[in-house]
């Protein structure tokens, strides 16, 4: 078989995801299935892999998925948890008060608190929080929900206490591989790993400083009276401020803590600047901008649900800084167990399963340290907020049980998912002597694109995040293919890892699951296609941007992989 059909043999899997989820529209439960066996009859197949490694393979999938959905799990019960407190509804209720200009409530309310949502618990929950709110304090349903659907960016490579790098990127590469280079090259996986955290932090922090303004233009321009660019573009000082208060901290996070923070820190600090600033009138217009009055509105802006703040609390009133305190608790402790290296040590080795060489394939292995993981820290707080807010069992255990429903629907597709990307890693190792798959389809990429390929590598992970849903899943599924560019062309490879996952992040914003997700929460379902058409201008923003930051960091600053020899 030639090289062309080999490559193109390599790219089966990704483009039959793309059929069945986005041309035949099929869900992910029963898409993902489908190519996971595809991917295994090709590995057996055309690669000659052995039948014990595409087994091997699966296992060690199966342990990462493990991981994932604990993070997950952690995440949902966490929010659930602090739903049926009542502390959601205090955090929200605290929110209405701070500004009536509504730029002014879309920076704050979706912005900043819908960032730290991502921060704390991602896959889709920012949209699904954001959007119900500010239908409660008067916007109208599909504002809300396409204002809900543009938190899905800047925040999400470090959604979920940073799960699309810890286990997207780290779980997506030939970890194995890499550090044996590494090792050569006297550096370490754990350098290499920050380097790519860093891109991707400071690269969303360039272009996800101007995501509240544009917020603010795409909300007067196609929801306002008058229909006018200018009205959002008027508040741009009080914006870029905004945006200057998360990405800020949000970089230093990456660059100098690790991928869990960023999203976390940035929208503290952003909140804690921001709201005080907007309540003093700090770079605020004299004039306030409103809606038109709902009477006025389209048909097809409103929802068929009515919310109302009061109707959301479930039980006596909570005090701002008791409702917060979960979320600040989950941020202390993630810290000092990333930073404190005593009690690293302790969290890593206190609770830890592995299994090495599995099935006796050489490089084929996984662990899972329950503690350490995110979903370990979150379990954590959860059995503090059930003391601290005094909740009853029957809170608790409702919370649980919405959190288990959420795990199996996640989980279904996880299982299938993780288990395939790990064979395309794997394929290297065959009776053929054949490159990996994802190698092949990098060879096939690089003949055919060149050196302009930094460019398109945010908009490949863009792709990846529109089919997949998921930014995690994305970066599972095409990092090694971005690295593997890399290094066929001799450009960074760490570079277009960070590129990937910053246009994964993206992708987010025109997810169809998120919209569908968002949507229900403000009765929107069935009218995502109008929703979509807005939010692709600025997913086309985000992604041209980081293109060029990635072209201007390849061949004007020169950016390499001094690690990589």
């Amino acid at each position: 078989m030639n090289q062309t059909l080999l490559s193109l043999l390599a790219f089966t899997p990704l483009i039959l995801a793309a059929v069945l989820l986005v041309g035949l529209n099929w869900p992910a439960r029963r898409a993902m299935p489908v190519v996971f066996l595809t991917t295994a009859a090709i590995g057996l197949t055309a690669w000659e892999m052995s039948f014990t490694r595409i087994v091997a393979s699966s296992l060690q999938g199966l342990i990462l998925t493990a991981s994932v959905l604990w993070i997950i799990f952690g995440a949902i019960l966490l929010l659930n948890t602090m739903k049926h407190s009542g502390a959601v509804t205090a955090i929200r209720g605290g929110f209405s008060s701070v500004s009536a200009d509504r730029r002014v409530q879309v920076i704050i309310v979706a912005w900043l608190f819908g960032c730290f949502i991502e921060g704390a618990s991602g896959f889709g929950t920012p949209a699904a929080i954001a959007a119900p709110l500010l239908v409660a304090i008067g916007f109208p349903a599909l504002a809300a929900v396409t204002m809900g659907m543009m938190i899905q960016s800047t925040p999400v490579s470090f959604g979920a206490v940073g799960t699309p790098i810890v286990i997207g990127v780290s779980a997506g590469l030939d970890r194995e591989g890499i550090s044996a280079t590494l090792i050569e090259n006297q550096s370490s996986w754990e350098v290499f790993y920050q380097l790519i955290t860093s891109q991707v932090a400071i690269t969303h922090a360039i272009v996800g400083l101007f995501m509240p303004l544009l917020m603010c233009i795409m909300l007067t321009r196609f929801f306002g009276k008058n229909k006018s660019w200018t009205e959002g573009l008027s508040i741009a000082p009080f914006a870029i401020f905004a945006g200057l208060a998360f990405v800020l901290p949000y970089a230093a996070a990456g660059v100098f803590l690790g991928p869990e923070f960023p999203s976390l820190i940035g929208a503290l600090v952003g909140l804690a600047v921001v709201v005080p600033a907007a309540k003093a009138g700090f770079l605020v217009p004299k004039k306030s901008w409103d809606f038109a009055a709902p009477k006025e509105w389209p048909v097809d802006w409103m929802g068929s649900i009515e919310i109302k703040l009061d109707a959301l609390a479930g039980r006596a009133p909570m005090s701002g800084v008791m409702a917060w305190t979960p979320y600040l608790l989950l941020a202390l402790i993630l810290v000092i167990s990333r930073v404190v290296p005593e009690v690293k040590s302790f969290f890593t080795s206190f609770l830890s399963f592995g299994w090495s060489n599995i099935l006796g394939e050489a490089g084929v292995s996984g662990s899972i340290q329950p503690l350490y993981l995110p979903g370990g820290i979150m379990v954590m707080v959860v059995f503090i907020t059930y003391f601290l807010h005094r909740m009853s069992f029957k809170e608790m255990k409702a919370a649980v049980g919405e959190s288990s429903r959420t795990l199996l629907g996640a989980g279904f597709v996880l299982i299938f998912t993780i288990p395939m990307v790990r064979i395309l890693i794997n394929s290297g190792v065959n009776a053929a002597d054949l490159p990996s798959m994802p190698i092949a389809m990098a060879q096939l990429v690089a003949n055919s694109v060149g050196n302009i390929y930094p460019f398109f590598a945010p908009a490949v992970g863009g792709l990846g995040a529109f089919i997949a849903g998921s930014n995690t899943v994305s970066n599972l599924m095409l990092v090694q293919f971005q690295f593997s560019v890399g290094e066929l062309l001799g450009i960074s490879g760490a570079l277009l890892v960070a590129m990937q996952a910053v246009g994964a992040a993206a992708g987010n914003m025109i997810a169809i699951h998120n919209v569908v997700a968002a949507s229900a929460t403000v009765g929107l379902l069935g009218r995502e296609g109008r929703t979509l058409r807005m939010t692709a201008i600025p997913t086309l923003y985000y992604l041209v941007f980081a293109g060029i930051i990635a072209l201007i960091a390849v061949f004007v600053l020169g950016v390499a992989d001094p690690l990589m020899g």
